[in-house]
């Protein structure tokens, strides 16, 4: 097994009941909707109540792929209104980087609401190169995917917000907010930056600026859009660059309008770019709220 320090821990807050988490964490067919690391979960028949409840997993990876394992519930109590449920879990699975491992569960109730806490770690396969593997890209994927799919759970468990919903506004919120990123950076590098294309000089110098004067100007705004383009991936949670597009679009429409308006005319021109920024920036902004997020959850023990 891998050394304590690297063990994953995710730890978070939700109002909601023993009852219905556990109902959710504990039945297969609802634990596979909200968990991003399972695609499906099936408990095997269980002849021996006194034995431990044995089951299959799989899990999707694209193109086709599928990696398989099996576990089981290694036991669960009932301490001072604490549930905690223990499992072990292994795969034969060739493709799979896991090649055992073993977690917890544990429901603490706290303020009116349930703190869910999980730990676990895992073996690896494929020797130095797995480790590697595991170490730089796996872990902290499946890390942050263990507290993304809690948050989505907590949505869940708390607003009634169902994981299928959850994913789905996540996705477009992406799509949205990535594309106005890439617009953003697509114009301040190529037509600013690399060849400062005429286009680009044509309103400065029609408002009065000297042709020097435009080209310093054009790779001020290309700097400025290569920066609102990074804030936009880089701070995910940030929201004042969608408003800024919002402001900029309408503004910067009326003045090429104002000082070039031959430009309206072209094949690919101003009207359907700055419409099309605004459209995904609304998209983004009203997409923005209530999704799940990693950062609500704390991702170091208490006794750290």
């Amino acid at each position: 097994m891998a050394d304590h320090a690297s063990s994953l821990y995710v730890r978070i807050d939700m109002k909601t009941s023993m009852e219905r988490l556990w109902e959710l964490t504990q039945t297969p067919d609802l634990h596979q909707r909200w968990d991003l690391r399972f695609t499906n979960i099936q408990y095997l028949p269980r002849p021996d109540l006194n034995q431990p409840q044995r089951f299959e997993y799989a899990t999707r990876i694209g193109f086709g792929l599928c990696i398989r394992g099996k576990g089981e519930t290694a036991g669960s109590n009932e301490k001072d209104g604490q549930r905690s449920s223990a499992l072990r879990f292994w795969s034969d699975d060739p493709k799979s980087l896991i090649r055992a491992g073993s977690g917890y569960w544990r429901y603490t109730p706290r303020d009116g609401g349930l703190r869910f806490v999980t730990g676990y770690d895992y073996e690896v396969r494929f020797g130095f190169a797995g480790r590697i593997f595991d170490r730089f890209l796996f872990r902290p994927l499946i890390g942050w995917a263990t507290a993304w799919s809690f948050d989505r759970l907590r949505l869940w468990a708390e607003r009634d917000v169902p994981p299928e919903v959850s994913i789905r506004q996540s996705f477009v919120h992406f799509l949205a907010r990535a594309a106005v990123a890439f617009i953003w950076l697509w114009h301040g590098i190529v037509p600013k930056l690399i060849y400062k294309h005429v286009d680009e000089l044509a309103p400065l110098v029609a408002a009065g600026f000297s042709v020097r004067s435009a080209r310093f100007g054009v790779i001020g705004c290309g700097w400025v859009e290569v920066a609102i383009g990074l804030i936009l991936l880089l701070g995910w949670r940030a929201r004042w660059p969608l408003w800024l597009t919002l402001v900029a679009m309408p503004i910067a429409l009326v003045g090429v309008a104002s000082y070039a308006p031959w430009l309206l005319k072209g094949a690919f021109n101003p009207v359907s770019l700055n419409v099309s920024m605004f459209v995904l920036a609304t998209i983004a902004l009203l997409t923005d709220r209530g999704l799940p997020s990693a950062g609500h959850c704390q991702r170091e023990p208490e006794s750290a």
